[in-house]
């Protein structure tokens, strides 16, 4: 990044923070500020140890300095500014979760379907901290990075003191990692005709049991009912390994009968005791795949770590860091919504061929002179793909 393009970068910047809302965090006086300037690019220093002590202090120096990159820690100090981290004075910490396209598996290529598929690994996420940690809406605060992801942001008083392991704990149960399935299913003795014998009945969780034994019978009663209630149902279930015909038939008449699927619900997984273990635990494990949620366990543990600043600009990118209220969530396109700059044409040098689709424009850009709307143009700039001017 030659002088010329951080300049304009940097001027910019400028514009955009003297009229920008900025998204303080609380407490802001106790946490730690780190900022990353363009003038030292393309070296990544961090320069962080400051503090300031009110929303106006904040606004004033990222208007003056205009910064690539802005974080606070999500950590309360009592002296954040100290040149170590022993002499802050750690007090607790807010609970952090970063979803990362870079840290989920299968997230496509292209920049717009992949936000899409970060996006949807965050509603997973928002599903399991409501129904299943207790969180309320109002305890989560949701940033889309400028970047590849979003952040959750929860300051709740009950989960600021966790220490780290008890963070990646956490982290485990979201991502259903060492959820042993087999536990999942276990068996029930209960009386025989005569009161004279025990059997064992083959149970699973109920739908109305939180955790995720309920969640996996929610799944499967919710995939089987389906599958069932389908023309083709028998075609389909014939199609699981060592399942035959008969078999079909007889798990299709099942779970068309609301009496025995309302058992299944209950958590009576008898009516299936003769389809094949391995198959109901196939699915189980597909059930925890497609509810668990991908995030970053390092970012969640660090409970120093600095994280981006609400309404800051990414300096990678350009556009906003945005916060967002879960209903915000759910309609927010990012690749227009966290756009920032305007349509405005800036002639600039293009080195590398480059496609983006920002303002729902593809645009694809080939090496030399280009035009291009200044939103695109200082999108290429950041990436390293283009420089100011001709």
């Amino acid at each position: 990044m030659n002088f010329k393009t951080k300049y304009f970068l940097k001027s910019k910047f400028q514009e955009y923070y003297k009229t920008a809302e900025i998204h303080i965090p609380s407490r802001l006086e106790a946490r730690e500020w780190g900022f990353i300037s363009f003038d030292e690019m393309p070296e990544t220093v961090m320069r962080r140890h400051k503090s300031f002590g009110s929303r106006g202090e904040v606004e004033e120096y990222l208007a003056g300095m205009a910064p690539a990159h802005a974080y606070h820690s999500v950590a309360y100090y009592t002296y954040p500014s100290a040149p170590t981290m022993k002499e802050k004075q750690w007090q607790e910490a807010d609970l952090i979760f970063d979803l990362d396209a870079d840290h989920i598996p299968g997230a496509p290529n292209s920049y717009s379907e992949m936000l899409d598929h970060v996006k949807k690994e965050t509603l997973k996420l928002y599903d399991l901290l409501i129904n299943d940690f207790g969180f309320n809406e109002e305890d989560i605060r949701a940033v889309f990075s400028g970047g590849r992801g979003y952040h959750f942001h929860i300051s709740d008083p009950r989960v600021r003191s966790l220490e780290s392991a008890e963070r990646r704990e956490i982290v485990d149960y979201i991502s259903g990692r060492g959820l042993n399935i087999e536990k999942i299913f276990y068996k029930k003795a209960i009386s025989g005709d005569a009161g004279s014998e025990n059997v064992r009945m083959n149970m699973l969780s109920p739908e109305s049991e939180g955790g995720w034994g309920g969640r996996i019978n929610r799944y499967l009663v919710s995939y089987l009912t389906d599958l069932a209630s389908k023309e083709d149902a028998e075609e389909l279930f014939t199609g699981f390994k060592g399942i035959g015909k008969k078999t079909a038939q007889k798990m299709i008449d099942i779970l068309r009968d609301e009496t025995q699927v309302e058992l299944l619900r209950k958590g009576n997984m008898e009516a299936l005791s003769k389809v094949n273990k391995d198959i109901i635990q196939t699915l189980a494990l597909q059930a925890v795949n497609d509810m668990s949620a991908s995030v970053d366990e390092p970012v969640t543990g660090d409970i120093k770590r600095l994280i981006r600043l609400g309404g800051s600009l990414h300096g990678k990118s350009g556009m906003r860091v945005t916060t967002l209220s879960i209903s915000e969530l759910e309609a927010f396109e990012p690749l227009t919504d966290a756009v920032v700059f305007s349509d405005k044409p800036v002639k600039l040098k293009v080195i590398r061929p480059f496609a983006v689709q920002m303002k729902g424009n593809d645009l694809y850009v080939e090496e030399g002179t280009q035009e291009l709307p200044e939103y695109a143009a200082v999108y290429l700039m950041c990436r390293g793909a283009a420089e100011y001017g001709s």
